[in-house]
């Protein structure tokens, strides 16, 4: 079903914050409500959002590749992110994510068996001065060293947390 006949009058309330000419600025917004009920977004709903802003898919596609808040296949409960760029790499984020590979059962873009746990590496999670660093839905965590082994949901990480 498509976005528009499935959330009416939510896609009417978005397009008409931006100007005819800059109906493609609602990309975004577009595709968060394209993944709000499912948790991930599928081709057909960027086939329609490319339709609905005269875009093509590519262009769609593209900015759901580029951004981790958006997922193009089915996740786990629980999403955890590993900044594997520079900066985290030359403090130990490899042999972190390694460690959490380990300790899940899985590698980097799997699921766990249960469904809880999908593990991401991502590049630049804005902390380079307290690296390395992880998030998940709950606080994100820095100079993380080491991995605790009692489960994907307590103790993944020995750091300094944020509000």
């Amino acid at each position: 079903m498509s976005l528009e006949k499935k959330y009416p009058k939510e896609v009417k309330q978005l397009l008409a914050k931006y100007p005819p000419e800059h109906k493609r600025s609602a990309v975004m917004p577009l595709l968060y409500l394209a993944q709000r009920e499912e948790g991930y977004i599928t081709r057909e709903a960027m086939q329609d959002i490319a339709r609905i802003l005269e875009i093509t898919e590519t262009e769609v596609a593209s900015i759901v590749g580029f951004y981790t808040l958006y997922h193009d296949k089915k996740e786990g409960k629980y999403r955890m992110q590993v900044c594997t760029d520079l900066p985290c790499a030359l403090r130990g984020a490899d042999e972190f994510l390694d460690n959490l590979c380990a300790n899940l059962g899985i590698k980097v873009g799997e699921t766990t068996e249960d469904g809880l746990v999908t593990l991401e590496s991502v590049m630049c999670l804005a902390a380079c001065d307290r690296a390395p660093m992880f998030q998940t839905q709950g606080p994100r965590r820095h100079q993380v060293s080491r991995v605790h082994d009692r489960g994907p949901h307590h103790g993944i990480g020995r750091g300094v947390e944020e509000e």
